[in-house]
């Protein structure tokens, strides 16, 4: 794929191929897992970029393909057919602005995403309401990635805009339901 776009998300996996969010050109893709050359599955207009960053974190999670637009604030579903194909997209989420990545935190739909820009990590519940879940307060600075482990919530904040004091912020996930 060189050549092609940035890579947004990298590699998630499902039924032997792999989905790429290629951010500069607003497209998921798919290559085989055993090989071979990539294949456009989704260039869906809700995934390019107005300007800066457009599909970027990427999950796989019940049957569907989500990512973030970091452009755009968006938090997209786009539910893989029966045929491995791409069906049309769902906007669960809107107003996430400077949404970088984000993760499942097994309730359900239920996600935290990183807000690059505002240093916050949100809780989206599925009917997409949220809330602010961690702030600059907490030593957020720029939060480009979120993983959760158990109830451990893992926040890599890249410090782009200070350029000081990038950190790993551990938080306990606790019982959180929508």
């Amino acid at each position: 794929m060189s050549g092609q776009g940035q890579l947004g998300g990298f590699l998630q996996r499902r039924a032997h191929r792999h989905y790429i969010a290629d951010s500069a050109l607003g497209t998921i893709w798919t290559v085989p897992s055993t090989g071979g050359s990539p294949t456009a599955w989704s260039s869906a207009p809700q995934l390019a970029s107005t300007g800066f960053i457009g599909a970027n974190g990427i999950k796989l999670h019940g049957g569907a393909v989500w990512v973030s637009n970091l452009d755009r604030g968006t938090l997209l579903r786009i539910p893989i057919g029966p045929h491995g194909d791409a069906t049309p997209v769902e906007t669960r989420a809107t107003g996430l602005t400077g949404v970088d990545d984000f993760a499942f935190t097994g309730h359900g739909n239920q996600v935290l995403a990183a807000l690059n820009g505002p240093n916050a990590v949100v809780l989206v519940n599925s009917d997409g309401t949220r809330s602010t879940m961690l702030t600059a307060a907490d030593g957020l600075q720029n939060p480009s990635s979120v993983a959760v482990r158990g109830h451990t919530v893992y926040v890599l904040s890249a410090a782009y805009a200070t350029a000081t004091d990038p950190n790993l912020i551990l938080a306990s996930l606790g019982h959180t339901r929508p």
